[in-house]
Parts: C-alpha cells; sequence; structure tokens
C-alpha cells in the first residue's frame, strides 16, 4: 500500500518551504518515523519523517524544488522491503548485465534510442532535474559528463551534480585518458578565485525583511553609554552562589539587560506596540526576542512572557534557545509573536552600529562591546568598563522623547541593578 508523503504545517504566517535535500534515494529501505527530506523555509529547515516503515517507492519533487503546504513530496510502499516490489525502482544505476535494459551512455552523434520493451520514460535517462539544470549551467559542465543520475528515471539531481563536481576538485587516479571526449570546462568556482553560490531560502527571507524594513518603517537611531561597572561586581560576586542554586545556570550579563528592558517597556508602552494598518497595537505582555547568529543565518527566537521570570528563568531560556539554534533544532513557533528585541554586536566585537528592526516589532536595542574607557566621575578621571547602546525605533509611532528616555531607563537599572531587584 502506498502512502503518501506530504508536505507538513510550517508554522505561524509560513506557506512555501524548498526541498533542501532528499536523505533517501527511491527505492531505498526506510523505518517509520526516519528523516526522508529536509524542507527549507523562510526560517528553519525541517525534516519531514517516513510515515511507516516500507520503501521510498517515489520522489515526487525534486531537490530545490518549491512546495506549499500540503503538497504530495513522495510515496512510501508501506511493508516492502527495497528490491521486492514488483515496481521497478527509479534510480539508475550502472549494472554489470548489459542487456539488463540499462542504456549506454550517449554517443557523439546523441543519445541511444531507448528500447520499446519496459516501462515508458517519463524524462529522458540522463535529463537533469531543474534544480540540476541550473547548477549544470552555471558551473559550465554538460550532463553528459555528470553521467547517469540517481533520481527519477535515471535523471540527474543537483546532489549527482555537486558528488560530480567535488570529484573534478579532487586527482584522478592513473587511467586511460578517455577517447574522443570533449573536454570539461573547469567550474566557474575555480576559475579566477570565485564562486557562485545560490542564496538560501533563509538567507532570501533575511534580505527580503531587512529592505521591507527599511523601506517601511521610519527608522532612526539613538545613542547612549553605560558603565557596566556594578553588574560587573554584582555577577563577580554572586556568580557561584547563583550555579549551584540553579542547577548550574550561569549568571550572564543578558539577564539584566532583559530585566532592565522589561521595566523600561512598561513604562514606555508605544516601544513594545507595532502598527496594524491605521491602529496601534500595544501589547500588555514582553516577548522577548533574542538574535542569535546560528550556522545558515541570523534568527531570532523568542523568549515568551519574560516579564513573569526571575533571573534564572531568563538565562535558561536564552541557554536553551541557543543551543536550539546551533543544533538546528529551533521549532518555526520559537520564533514568532516577539514585541521587542535585544542583539549583542559585542560577543563580534563591535564596539557601535545601528540595529535594524525585526518586523513587525517597533525597536531593538543594540548592545556592544565593553571596553575601558577614561570617563569623569565626581570630576575625576576613572577608568570604567563601559559599553554603548543604540536603541533603533519606528519613528511612525515613537517619538524621539520616548526613544532617549527608554534608553536612559535602560541605562539606569544597568548601573544601578538594585533598580531591577527592586522593581524600580
Amino acid at each position: 500500500m502506498s502512502i503518501e508523503i506530504k508536505v507538513p504545517g510550517l508554522g505561524e504566517s509560513v506557506s512555501t518551504a524548498t526541498v533542501a535535500r532528499w536523505l533517501k534515494k527511491a527505492g531505498d529501505a526506510v523505518a517509520a518515523d526516519e528523516p526522508l527530506v529536509e524542507l527549507e523555509t523562510d526560517k528553519v529547515t525541517v525534516e519531514v519523517p517516513a510515515p511507516a516503515a516500507g520503501r521510498l517507492a517515489e520522489i515526487v519533487v525534486a531537490e530545490g524544488g518549491e512546495v506549499s503546504v500540503g503538497a504530495l513530496l513522495g510515496l512510501v510502499e508501506a511493508g516492502a522491503v527495497a528490491g521486492s516490489v514488483s515496481k521497478p525502482v527509479e534510480t539508475a544505476r550502472p549494472a554489470a548485465n548489459p542487456q539488463a535494459g540499462v542504456n549506454p551512455p550517449p554517443s557523439a552523434s546523441g543519445p541511444v534510442a531507448r528500447p520499446a520493451a519496459g516501462p515508458v520514460d517519463i524524462a529522458p535517462v540522463h535529463a537533469p532535474m531543474p534544480a540540476a539544470a541550473k547548477m549544470i549551467e552555471e558551473s559550465g559542465v554538460s550532463a553528459a559528463a555528470v553521467g547517469a543520475g540517481t533520481g527519477k528515471d535515471g535523471r540527474i539531481t543537483k546532489g549527482d551534480v555537486l558528488a560530480f563536481l567535488a570529484r573534478l576538485s579532487v586527482p584522478a587516479a592513473v587511467a586511460p585518458a578517455p577517447v574522443a571526449r570533449p573536454a570539461v570546462v573547469v567550474p566557474r568556482m575555480a576559475q579566477g578565485g570565485e564562486e557562485r553560490v545560490k542564496m538560501t531560502r533563509l538567507r532570501r527571507t533575511i534580505a527580503t525583511r531587512l529592505k521591507e524594513a527599511q523601506n517601511t518603517a521610519a527608522i532612526l537611531t539613538t545613542f547612549n553609554e553605560v558603565d557596566m561597572s556594578a553588574v560587573m561586581a554584582l555577577r563577580a560576586e554572586y556568580k557561584d552562589a547563583f550555579e549551584k542554586k540553579n542547577g548550574g545556570v550561569r549568571l550572564g550579563f543578558m539577564s539584566f539587560f532583559v530585566k532592565a528592558c522589561v521595566a523600561a517597556l512598561k513604562e514606555f508602552p508605544a516601544v513594545n506596540a507595532e502598527i496594524d494598518g491605521d491602529d496601534v497595537v500595544y501589547k500588555h505582555y514582553v516577548h522577548m526576542g533574542i538574535a542569535v547568529g546560528g550556522p545558515n543565518g541570523l534568527v531570532v527566537p523568542v523568549v515568551r512572557n519574560v516579564d513573569q521570570m526571575g533571573f534564572a528563568e531568563i538565562e535558561k531560556s536564552i541557554a536553551d534557545m541557543g543551543r536550539k539554534v546551533r543544533d538546528g533544532r529551533l521549532g518555526l513557533e520559537e520564533m514568532a509573536g516577539g514585541t521587542f528585541s535585544i542583539t549583542n554586536g559585542g560577543v563580534y566585537g563591535s564596539l557601535m552600529s545601528t540595529p535594524i528592526l525585526n518586523p513587525p516589532q517597533s525597536a531593538i536595542l543594540g548592545m556592544h562591546k565593553i571596553q575601558d574607557r577614561a570617563v569623569v566621575i565626581g570630576g575625576k578621571v576613572e577608568v570604567r568598563p563601559m559599553m554603548y547602546l543604540a536603541v533603533s525605533y519606528d519613528h511612525r509611532i515613537i517619538d524621539g522623547k520616548e526613544a532617549v528616555s527608554f534608553l536612559v531607563r535602560v541605562k539606569e537599572g544597568i548601573e544601578d541593578p538594585r533598580r531591577l531587584l527592586l522593581g524600580l
């Protein structure tokens, strides 16, 4: 019995995905719930598992194809063992017996006609899939050079092209030179030190959303600087006791900034609001987005109801989100619904920057590198650990006075962390 493999629900506001990679080939045996295919969405990569144990009977959408929620990806023959079903396996592999029905490679005079006997092909044996065809064109190689594909009816897949290009970069074993074969053009990546790589769906979405933010919002940025002495002293004094009491959860700087932002957001609710058409939607809760650099680009997981959390809960939630991002396990629902965001360029050494809004949010706080600087304290020059802070905001609903006052409240909370503990 054939069971359909369909595109699952992809989360809030996500309706399409790209087939990034098939983890199995047609004809391979699969176990129930074993990952079969990776889908790349605007935000994360989603694995689609096998609906039942059996054999992957057919791949309907090749790598690189665009699919929508509910679309058919392939078929699993439930209970079948690879090679045991009467339907021919839909991957073309070289056979030891030339009579097995596998076509010989095309000659210089053109492709050899396929025998009339046997199942009818939908496409020529070596015809590349759309994603593979584009890669072949960009790399300057030929489909004939790639050879037999591993896709349905012997069609060349993107993986086949990648494997062929990888072989080109490895010195070949000593062997007789091919006779009367046209010279293979070296891939573009080997010419002039250039490499052309298609943007991932995540990178395209990041680019689109950030440009949309610039085109839509009236973005301004205000700056201030904060003396980190008090927070650093408090952390140094209590970090060991904090970690011991909270089961290994470490006390970092981020929880102080989250707490300071929550207090300031309550005082200036417009900074926690968003525009919806002709309305301004004020949020009476804080879902804090924390920007994290992942393997595939920047993502912003959301810590929900952070205004109701203590320091330990905040630190644990942020650490858990960071691990999920690095391991590629972050779910779509964990990146939706943020009301305000924090980004920390200081971990990469940034001294000052202007963060860009994360739509539909109206403001974002930028943290930066802590650096010793000479400052005047009580008429005397002292060396203090200082950090520049930046708040980018949508001037359509946040006035300059509100934005500056918001940042001053954050500064006050960090420079005197007792205010955060007392809710002042």
